[in-house]
């Protein structure tokens, strides 16, 4: 807390938000693990989401009430497969999915984030632009790649095809798009080494920005 001259004590103020996404096979996770060895916390949207689906029987009832009991198995986890199957080519059923799960995220990360005492704190999701989080943040962070690229990792990660990797980011925000709405941008074409520096480049570069605009 800080003690303003009159002696009364004053609420610590809000830290900076910074949103940090980038599409399917970018890099985003090992960036976001760069930024917390820097020392900023993170918070993993997308990671929670999948917690909160297994771990908050409010989620866990509404979800069951939607796609029926099949969406868990007999041990209560989550039935990917099976809801994807449902939603993948439903736009209004993935709608309704998402009504459910991104208000839990939303209320989960209120609670995160009166936890922490850094002035910069990092919102990691895969879908800040599509979902208009980028308005709750001071600064945004874009990680990319080439397309070729980011498919063969997704690939030789989630062991699947082409065609498969192809059709996620086809229902993706196309890059450009993203580009478009962020400042910073980290590409991730390269080793990990080379990864690690450009986004410690990146880092600097922000927090020399917002250090001069507050």
């Amino acid at each position: 807390m800080e003690i303003s001259e009159g002696g009364t004590s004053s609420p610590d103020p809000e830290p900076s938000i910074i949103g940090l996404t980038g599409g399917i096979g970018s890099g985003k996770t090992a960036v976001a693990k760069i930024i917390e060895e820097a020392g900023f916390p993170v918070y993993y949207s997308d990671q929670r989401a999948k917690d909160l689906i297994v771990q908050d029987p409010g989620v866990k009832d509404q979800i069951i009430e939607l796609l029926g009991p099949e969406s868990y198995d007999g041990l209560g986890q989550y039935n990917r497969s099976y809801v994807s199957t449902l939603v993948f080519n439903d736009p209004a059923l993935l709608e309704k999915l998402n009504s459910i799960t991104h208000p839990a995220v939303r209320r989960d990360f209120t609670q995160w984030i009166s936890r922490q005492n850094s002035k910069i704190v990092f919102k990691e999701s895969a879908l800040l632009f599509e979902l208009g989080l980028d308005q709750e943040c001071k600064k945004t962070i874009l990680v990319t790649a080439e397309d070729n690229l980011r498919i063969k990792r997704v690939m030789d990660r989630d062991q699947k095809t082409y065609r498969e990797v192809e059709t996620i980011m086809d229902k993706q925000m196309p890059e450009k798009d993203k580009v478009r709405k962020t400042v910073y941008i980290i590409y991730n074409n390269g080793t990990f080494e080379e990864l690690e520096t450009e986004t410690n480049r990146v880092l600097t570069k922000l927090i020399e920005n917002l250090s001069h605009s507050s």
